[in-house]
């Protein structure tokens, strides 16, 4: 049986792989300076085998999520069975290096076992979301941060009057499958944050104003119903260049939101430089702009309490996949390189931490003799 766990400061010993960091602080300590948590989405097969990624977690990250572990296409391998095994091994290290750690996600349209589509039915698709949640949730209850419990539920262009998306949990269980995924997860975890996680919010495009207020009016309903949502994590996937967001209107819905109680997390953030030239100079110098400008303007709004990065270092990014380079250059998106070197991303999200509410500057760490590893 998994044992409890105390969440509390930690000052690594170790700096940063592949850098010079002796002397100055994590973006962990900047973050908590600035009454934040920082962290990444990471991969449990690389912080097993990989010192250098593992080093970098551990030294700067105050919170955690993983990439795919707690995913049902992970955790179900068949419908009458769970695989935990990444998903302890995830809480495991957490918990050692005292790091939070993020739950992502219970209900989704994606990452379903190809199992599902042949075997959920009307019939026992209500019996099968609840029964997941509970075992899931329930073990881990008292030892998570935040679930996500659902994820990206909204999809204007599906034509709803409500802005739902069409997706197999709406088809299934019908439109009260969101309000079903909370109450279990509060049932299964009362001290977890509960969090409804979308993208696009963040969009100045017309399709992101309409997301913003589909899902303000979903949120509005849930709270009127007494669901029990404690958070919104907005992912914050940007696309540079000159991608400050909705400004105006981002800080407008984030109002919405603190006023219906919510926490409010920048749950996914990276820059996507897939329209940007080859020059890596020009890449990192305008996806740093981006950084520093979007965290600016979203840290104004002091319900958000969390930032994580999807991805550790470029070299883990989804978006090399999803939004390849026309030039297939491989992307450059997040705050380390392939060879586990800071980038100028590193600094606007340390400098966007110390701007925020004029937050003193963060204590440095103690100086250390650690290099980078031999792979």
């Amino acid at each position: 049986m998994l044992s409890g766990c105390s969440h509390g400061p930690q000052t690594s010993t170790h700096p940063l792989p592949g850098i010079d960091v002796t002397g100055k602080a994590s973006l962990r300590e900047h973050a908590a300076n600035a009454r934040l948590l920082f962290g990444f989405a990471v991969n449990t097969a690389q912080l097993r085998s990989n010192r250098s990624y593992r080093a970098i977690v551990e030294q700067q990250a105050s919170i955690i999520v993983p990439e795919n572990a707690m995913k049902w296409r992970a955790l179900r391998p068949s419908m009458d069975r769970y695989d935990f095994e990444d998903a302890d091994s995830l809480l495991t290290f957490a918990e050692k290096n005292r790091i939070k750690l993020r739950g992502h996600n219970l209900c989704w349209h994606q990452s379903l076992p190809d199992w599902f589509a042949a075997s959920a039915n009307a019939a026992d698709a209500h019996r099968l979301l609840v029964d997941h949640i509970r075992t899931v949730a329930g073990r881990y209850a008292g030892r998570m941060h935040s679930w996500d419990v659902v994820n990206e539920a909204i999809n204007t262009r599906d034509g709803r009057a409500d802005g739902l998306r069409n997706s197999p949990w709406l088809r299934l269980v019908g439109t009260d499958y969101i309000e079903i995924a909370f109450r279990s997860a509060r049932e299964a975890d009362p001290a977890a944050l509960l969090t409804y996680n979308e993208y696009g919010l963040e969009s100045a495009s017309p399709d992101g104003a309409e997301k913003r207020a589909a899902t303000l009016q979903m949120l509005r309903r849930l709270k009127q119903r007494n669901v029990p949502v404690d958070a919104i994590g907005i992912q914050s996937h940007l696309h540079a260049p000159s991608t400050q967001g909705a400004g105006p209107e981002l800080l407008r819905f984030m109002a919405s939101c603190r006023e219906m109680g919510l926490e409010i997390f920048l749950s996914e953030m990276d820059v996507s430089d897939r329209d940007l030239s080859a020059a890596i100079d020009t890449r990192d110098r305008v996806v740093a702009e981006d950084y520093r400008g979007f965290l600016n303007t979203a840290l104004q709004e002091r319900r958000v309490t969390a930032v994580l990065t999807w991805g550790v270092d470029d070299a883990s990014t989804s978006l090399n996949a999803e939004q390849p380079r026309k030039d297939r250059l491989a992307q450059r998106p997040l705050l380390f390189d392939s060879r586990y070197q800071a980038k100028p991303s590193f600094a606007s999200v340390r400098d966007a931490f110390d701007a925020r509410l004029g937050a003193a500057p963060a204590r440095a760490a103690a100086p250390s003799t650690f290099r980078l590893p031999r792979l």
